[in-house]
């Protein structure tokens, strides 16, 4: 959902954008009802959601949210420091860490948000880097599916009925979170370059399905092309925190791609994503179900090799890449 995101459980602000825990005490009373709008934590970034349950767990109480605008499959029990009041300071809140991710599709009051700082370049790299992707009326894009441009509404739809979102699996989600987590809160960045890279993973993947079938499908072969040239134009358009864009200067110079460089954890990324970008291409519903499929078992892939492929902690610091660490 939204940005790199992603997704289980992270620590937040507390109501009025005071940072205090709530609810963590034995014996604290309910803060929020069912039926109440609220904004909840999902990964990075904020959004609008509804309370449809409450449950005292161990003398602690625990909400089950459903996201509004999206799809049932991300409803899901959280702690109370996962929510905040749906408040006007909250609002502001919730739009100031939008504009700080980049990601522009954080809902407030039910409305997708469109605001940018002034002179962010977030707007114009996503817009060129879809541009780039998707040239013309109809063609065949990166993955290999014919495309053509479908209207707004119908891109909505599609995207909040996305099969790779509701199939995502939790771990990954949880991964997401910590992967925002280490970046943003504790000012630790990814060291590069990473082992293995994007193209070792996709080789990976490519070779486990050769001995899973003994035979390695053309379609198959696209998509993997295609995953790696769609993160190589995405990367510094879409799938980096403000805290890493110095690393990415230092790190991608020349002819060297981004996929050469990075590793599982900016992947990862890509595929929250991969739904906002096929959305915005037209194909035969037969052929984005099969699309999805192969992408979803690529994504289950990373989560059966999760141990091997993704960093248990980050060791760079991000100290210098706004002046100071944590800012």
């Amino acid at each position: 959902m939204g940005g790199s995101s992603n997704t289980t459980t992270t620590t937040s602000g507390g109501a009025g954008g005071k940072d205090k825990d709530r609810d963590r005490a034995k014996g604290s009373s309910v803060s929020f009802t069912e039926g109440e709008k609220v904004l909840a934590y999902h990964g990075p970034l904020l959004y609008e959601a509804k309370v449809q349950k409450t449950e005292n767990r161990e003398d602690e109480w625990r909400y089950f949210v459903h996201y509004l605008g999206w799809n049932k499959n991300w409803d899901e029990w959280v702690a109370s420091d996962r929510l905040l009041k749906l408040t006007e300071e909250n609002v502001r809140k919730q739009l100031e860490l939008k504009n700080q991710s980049g990601d522009k599709t954080v809902r407030t009051g039910g409305r997708s948000a469109q605001h940018n700082p002034k002179g962010s370049n977030d707007a114009k790299g996503d817009k060129e880097d879809t541009k780039g992707l998707v040239k013309g009326k109809k063609r065949k894009n990166q993955l290999g599916v014919e495309v053509a441009m479908i209207p707004k509404h119908e891109k909505e739809r599609r995207s909040s009925e996305s099969l790779l979102m509701s199939q995502f699996p939790v771990t990954l989600k949880k991964q997401l979170v910590d992967d925002w987590e280490f970046v943003t809160q504790l000012g630790k960045l990814v060291k590069l370059p990473r082992s293995p890279t994007v193209d070792d993973i996709l080789t990976k993947y490519l070779e486990y399905r050769v001995k899973k079938d003994n035979k390695i499908s053309d379609s198959c072969a696209e998509v993997t092309k295609g995953l790696r040239c769609y993160f190589d134009k995405a990367l510094p358009a879409m799938l980096l925190y403000k805290k890493e864009q110095k690393q990415y200067k230092e790190e991608i110079k020349g002819d060297v791609s981004p996929s050469t460089v990075y590793g599982a954890e900016h992947l990862l990324r890509l595929f929250v994503k991969l739904p906002e970008l096929l959305s915005s291409v037209n194909m035969e519903e037969d052929a984005l179900n099969k699309l999805q499929q192969k992408l979803l078992d690529i994504l289950k892939f990373l989560q059966k090799n999760q141990v091997h492929f993704f960093l248990s902690a980050y060791d760079g610091d991000s100290k210098g890449a706004d002046g100071a660490k944590g800012k």
